[in-house]
């Protein structure tokens, strides 16, 4: 296995969400990706090859408000203890965004590894926005941003520095902005309804799959994937077809 057919892996997540957390640990050792690792690529690959039916099914609607969630896994790599921050963001009931991926930097605090994830999904609606702003789309709501971590909630609409969060206050002024602007609104979820939860850490099987079908990740019916016939199948009714309208000439004339 080379590092290029290593790397390959990440082009998947372009569809599939469920498998942006394994891919983003992977991804941590591409330069030297050992047989344990090539273990766990095929492992995700036979995942994909038995839900090779899963996709996006994507839902018309006149509702184009955005909804966000972010997360963060604390401290969740046991060799250098960084954390894990990803979001997701919907566009009416249809998800258009996500990312999970590994600060560079060591958070201090649960908090601060919070407020990374809220502020990487604070860019993503900012960016958003604009882009619908600029199509000349309207919102009829503002766009609600879940956390479920309540001191960053609080600390979103009333930030109060002190030692502690005195490194991340960069963040923190950029979402209290746009919260004082009207750009966006910050709002507490309870971590069983943390739809983010799934490109953070490993879950039940369970939970896994609640979660994967909340995403919009579910098995498309095949009449959506197209003809399922075999191409023998398919010349042969093309055959049929063509010689009874032969037929039909024949009898008119």
């Amino acid at each position: 296995m080379t590092s290029a057919q290593y790397k390959e892996l990440g082009r998947y997540t372009h569809t599939r969400p469920d498998i942006a957390y394994i891919v983003n640990h992977l991804s941590q050792f591409l330069y030297c990706p050992t047989d344990i690792h090539w273990q766990v690529v095929k492992r995700v690959l036979r995942y994909l090859s038995g839900t090779r039916s899963f996709g996006f099914l994507f839902q018309p609607s006149n509702d184009l408000s955005i909804t966000a969630y972010s997360d963060a896994d604390w401290a969740a790599n046991i060799d250098d203890r960084k954390s894990v921050v990803a979001y997701c963001v919907f566009l009416g009931a249809n998800l258009v965004s996500w990312s999970s991926k590994k600060p560079t930097a060591v958070a201090r605090s649960s908090t601060e590894s919070e407020y990374r994830a809220l502020d990487l999904a604070a860019s993503e609606i900012v960016w958003l926005k604009q882009l619908l702003e600029e199509l000349h789309i309207s919102q009829s709501r503002k766009p609600v941003l879940w956390c479920d971590n309540i001191s960053v909630g609080a600390l979103a609409t009333n930030p109060v520095f002190h030692a502690r969060t005195k490194h991340i206050e960069i963040d923190v002024h950029f979402i209290r902005d746009q919260v004082l602007r009207g750009v966006l609104e910050v709002r507490y979820v309870p971590s069983t309804n943390q739809l983010a939860d799934c490109l953070t850490k490993s879950l039940t099987h369970s939970q896994f799959q609640l979660l994967r079908s909340k995403l919009g990740v579910i098995c498309v019916p095949a009449r959506l994937r197209g003809d399922v016939r075999s191409k023998d199948e398919s010349d042969e009714a093309s055959t049929s077809s063509n010689t009874t309208m032969l037929e039909d000439d024949s009898n008119g004339k």
